[in-house]
């Protein structure tokens, strides 16, 4: 029993976290009163009086979508721990769109690079800061531009402009310049790995670095450090990109709320910037990295607040 209600506890918690509350003392009242009750339901006077203790107010509205939400999320915690399956199964991370019946070329094929013009360094260098990857590519493979002067750029943007929009948790400036400065050696001695080669980027926080916090946006885990590297850091560190910084996610993935406030939308500063990726969607249209990785949680990548363009960003970010 002390059992089922430790991991009931933590489900209950985390439908909070989902909606962005669990830093709130309202959970623990609503548990608290939950268990005084020995009651699995949650009535609209409990919310209320949850409220007054926690110093929040919501519209009734609020309360009934919070109500609907936590009963059923309890009953389907319920029916989920009666399924078992082993946990070393990995979840689902291909989706195919083949038919039945289709046919294609399933020969592995050498990767080609589109043709792309050979820009001229500028005489501004922060202008670099909304060029595509595709033209920092070619400066630093020509020589005329150094791996070390780009992440340097992208650092200070971050410094300057991540107090406003809240999109950066971490900044790795200490492996940025070393990995930049690694880079720039490696192509000066003619080992250019490719277009990716001392590219600054950044990578959303459910991401694991090795000696770096992975928060999830969430305040129990905002010093934990995973001991490991996730497989697209890998992948990256060994195109030779340059990892700067570790970008926001909503708590537990889920919007743009975390710890360390709301993630901003470079085009309006006064709105949040939407989805679970909000920190890597702000910090590459606000121009503080060359690229971000974000994740497909639940529509974040496919949602149009993250997914917005530059163009406009750049017109106030460039400042």
């Amino acid at each position: 029993m002390d059992s089922f209600r430790s991991n009931s506890r933590r489900q209950f918690i985390e439908y909070f976290a989902c909606i962005g509350l669990s830093s709130t003392l309202m959970p623990g009242v609503l548990w608290a009163d939950m268990q005084q009750l020995k009651t699995q339901k949650i009535t609209k006077e409990m919310l209320k009086n949850a409220e007054e203790i926690a110093g929040l107010n919501f519209t009734d509205a609020q309360r009934e979508m919070m109500l609907a939400g936590v009963n059923q999320n309890l009953h389907l915690y319920d029916e989920l721990r009666q399924v078992h399956f082993d946990v070393s199964v990995e979840p689902a991370v291909r989706f195919s769109p083949i038919l039945p019946g289709m046919r294609f070329d399933t020969l592995r094929q050498a990767f080609r690079m589109s043709a792309v013009s050979s820009p001229t360094r500028p005489a501004d260098l922060q202008v670099l800061a909304f060029w595509p990857v595709t033209h920092l590519s070619r400066l630093i493979q020509s020589h005329q531009l150094s791996s070390l002067e780009l992440t340097e750029l992208y650092l200070d943007r971050l410094k300057k402009f991540n107090p406003v929009l809240k999109c950066a948790v971490t900044i790795t400036e200490e492996l940025a310049l070393k990995q930049a400065t690694q880079a720039d050696e490696e192509i000066a001695a003619g080992r250019y790995r490719g277009p990716l080669h001392g590219i600054p980027w950044g990578a959303k926080d459910l991401i694991a670095k090795r000696g770096y916090p992975t928060t999830w946006g969430a305040p129990p885990f905002r010093d934990r450090v995973i001991d490991t590297d996730a497989t697209v850091v890998e992948r990256l560190e060994q195109a030779g990109a340059v990892l700067i910084a570790k970008l926001a996610t909503g708590e537990l993935a889920h919007d743009d709320v975390w710890f360390g406030g709301q993630t901003k939308n470079p085009w309006d500063p006064g709105e949040g910037s939407g989805g679970s990726s909000a920190g890597p969607a702000a910090a590459t249209a606000a121009g503080l990295v060359a690229f971000a990785i974000g994740t497909e949680t639940g529509g974040s990548d496919r949602s149009l607040d993250s997914l917005r363009g530059n163009q406009l960003a750049a017109n106030f970010w460039a400042r």
